[in-house]
């Protein structure tokens, strides 16, 4: 009687409801988030002596229980462009519902990115990092102290969970594809030693076709810088490492007087927004679940690393999302949008 005036007159706590239901805090914790590392008999004893002492949880004292920050990290090669706009989306909005906040970290230009992402590391319960932003051996030792981590676009590092998506074998459709049209002669405009993602694609293009390779950083301006001296004698067509840069190379055309698709072809890679007004032929990419599928995760280690300090964790993951080939004017197809 006196526990059903005291939820009336005073917020209940969580240690409150960890006597009453006959567990720990952390139990609580991972209950009230419906936790599969909870049994369902324990949860549902959780979730009643919750209801009786009317306890609203909430983010802090749910971090507080379970030792944590309450807060993600995220490393970014850059913040510019719509691509790691869609990344973070996904990232945020599965975080959020687990409870997390995000901090954001972008390395272009910093002299210090490996520190910086170490000292991030240091303020989060778990953490993404995305393509080349440091080194395998930084990797490595921030992996050593247990934090949970996931690679996102970039190549394995042994015992780290690895999401990336498909470029090689998307790419060789995309070659094919261009094989099919009759074009002959051609350009890959990206730099494949700057991101792995890049690098695949390039692979793919070089196993189907010869294409003469032009870097170039992916941004729109990069892609019309690069393509300018490239449309004086233009190939038949030029294969884009993303939608930025054949959104340049567009301009770049109009520029010299050329046209989409009729003097030269086009390709882009992500399907981007903009990508689909100017009919460019492209890759689709699942740009928000990549990041939603790294918070995901994230969240099952953290949880995992709660549940078992000792760090008998599983074995690392690897998945490989999908893409396709989204086919529109750019590359001289006039019907209809056509997805392969």
């Amino acid at each position: 009687m006196a526990m059903k005036a005291l939820s009336k007159t005073k917020a209940a706590t969580i240690y409150q409801v960890a006597q009453r239901a006959g567990v720990s805090i952390a139990t609580v914790s991972r209950a009230l988030r419906d936790s599969e590392l909870v049994t369902e008999e324990t949860r549902a004893r959780v979730h009643a002596a919750a209801a009786e002492l009317n306890f609203t949880p909430n983010r802090l004292g749910r971090s507080l229980a379970e030792g944590r920050h309450a807060a993600n990290g995220i490393v970014f090669p850059d913040l510019v462009g719509p691509y790691y706009a869609e990344v973070v989306l996904g990232y945020e909005a599965a975080a959020a519902g687990f409870g997390s906040s995000v901090l954001i970290l972008a390395t272009h230009g910093r002299a210090d990115a490996a520190a910086a992402v170490q000292e991030l590391a240091g303020r989060v319960d778990g953490l993404a990092i995305m393509g080349q932003t440091v080194g395998d051996d930084v990797v490595e030792r921030i992996a050593a102290t247990g934090l949970p981590l996931v690679l996102l676009a970039r190549d394995p590092v042994k015992d780290v969970d690895t999401i990336r998506t498909r470029n090689e074998r998307t790419a060789q459709a995309l070659a094919a594809h261009l094989l099919g049209h009759g074009h002959r002669t051609f350009a890959f405009l990206g730099d494949p030693g700057g991101a792995p993602d890049v690098a695949g694609r390039y692979a793919g293009i070089a196993a189907r076709l010869r294409a003469q390779l032009v870097p170039c950083d992916l941004d729109l301006e990069s892609g019309q810088a690069a393509a300018r001296e490239l449309l004086r004698d233009p190939p038949d067509a030029i294969v884009c490492a993303n939608d930025e840069v054949a959104l340049g190379v567009h301009l770049a055309a109009e520029a010299a007087g050329l046209r989409v698709p009729d003097d030269v072809a086009v390709t882009g890679w992500d399907d981007l927004l903009a990508a689909r007004f100017a009919h460019l032929t492209t890759v689709s990419q699942p740009m928000r679940e990549l990041g939603a599928t790294a918070a995901r995760w994230l969240d099952h280690r953290i949880t995992e690393r709660t549940t078992d300090p000792a760090g008998r964790a599983t074995a690392a993951r690897r998945r490989v999302l999908p893409t396709e080939l989204v086919v529109r004017r750019s590359c001289g197809h006039h019907p209809p949008e056509v997805r392969t």
